[in-house]
């Protein structure tokens, strides 16, 4: 898997865009690559399958967030190995994702899942994984759970308050609280 250091890889995705208003049936989707959000830091989070149990809590959760994300210089991109018509059947059909506010990214020829090193190989599908990047696409962040256990999206939103603080940042640390000074 790569990690903390390495360079993220490059992809060109399909995906569907986010909608206010709902989703757009007749220009539904839009490219993605590793550029489309020159200069930004990224949180790219990953789930298992569409039309399951634990993945909607999560991109519902990240979704809540997302113009704290956004107020950070960050985009989201939520990920998976279906494609791209699924995610449209999803998100028509789960009223929680319905107008949901952050793009969801297709993945089915698994590549960007082989290269992060996060396919599940007994089930053929992206691990629950998330990584924080930073504007020269340098991984920050790599967290990876268990296909059963969903994340903390607060937890990564302080993760990158601490990464952008480029400081010292004790255990628990939230933004507005002491640095740890040496010396």
């Amino acid at each position: 898997m790569l990690s903390v250091g390495d360079k993220f890889p490059s992809f060109k995705l399909t995906a569907v865009k986010p909608g206010k208003e709902g989703l757009d049936l007749k220009d539904p989707f839009f490219e993605v690559t590793e550029n489309s959000a020159e200069g930004k830091w990224k949180v790219v989070f990953f789930w298992p399958k569409d039309f399951t149990f634990v993945c909607p809590t999560e991109i519902v959760a990240f979704a809540k967030l997302n113009s704290d994300f956004a107020d950070r210089d960050a985009v989201l991109y939520g990920v998976s190995t279906d494609n791209e018509f699924v995610h449209v059947n999803w998100r028509l059909h789960h009223d929680d994702l319905r107008e949901l506010q952050i793009p969801m990214v297709s993945d089915i020829r698994r590549e960007l899942s082989e290269a992060l090193g996060i396919l599940d190989q007994a089930e053929g599908v992206a691990q629950r994984a998330t990584f924080i990047v930073d504007p020269q696409n340098i991984i920050r962040f790599a967290y990876v759970t268990d296909l059963s256990v969903g994340r903390n999206p607060a937890e990564v939103l302080r993760v990158l308050d601490a990464l952008q603080s480029d400081e010292l940042c004790p255990c628990n640390w939230s933004k507005g609280d002491e640095f740890i000074k040496v010396g």
